[in-house]
């Protein structure tokens, strides 16, 4: 399973939160990964204008406001697809068999649906939401 989504949500609270620019090492220890990965989640969301790095100062901070971005951003960032596609169909239902010469236009339909919702889910949710909910947890 790809993680690259919830590593980029870990990296951009942290990067949030923090009171000066974060290195990707520094983001790497809190994900639990290494350096390398953090720059390919990085890279991603500077080319979306999510994240930022200035010439001369190590590490990278958030160019939006927390408030302003959406879950449905980071996850079309790290994703590289402005549609969220989650499932994929079998390639070769047999088309003499009842189930296999409809079994493609129904889930295309019922998949398309779940995910235009999860679309819809992410986009009403923020980072900042992210971080209210990290905030209410025990310490």
């Amino acid at each position: 399973m790809d993680t690259k989504f919830s590593s980029a949500i870990h990296t951009l609270i942290l990067i949030s939160e923090s009171a000066s620019p974060l290195t990707s090492e520094e983001i790497a220890a809190s994900v639990g990964t290494n350096a390398s990965y953090i720059r390919k989640i990085i890279g991603l969301l500077k080319k979306k204008d999510i994240a930022e790095s200035r010439r001369g100062v190590s590490g990278f901070t958030l160019k939006p406001k927390a408030e302003e971005l959406t879950l449905l951003q980071i996850y079309q960032a790290v994703n590289e697809m402005e549609t969220p596609h989650i499932f994929d169909l079998h390639q070769n239902p047999n088309d003499k068999c009842i189930v296999g010469r409809h079994i493609k236009p129904v889930l295309t339909d019922m998949f398309t649906e779940v995910e235009d919702a999860f679309s819809r889910a992410l986009a009403e949710k923020t980072l900042a939401d992210c971080i209210s909910l990290i905030r209410k947890r025990p310490i």
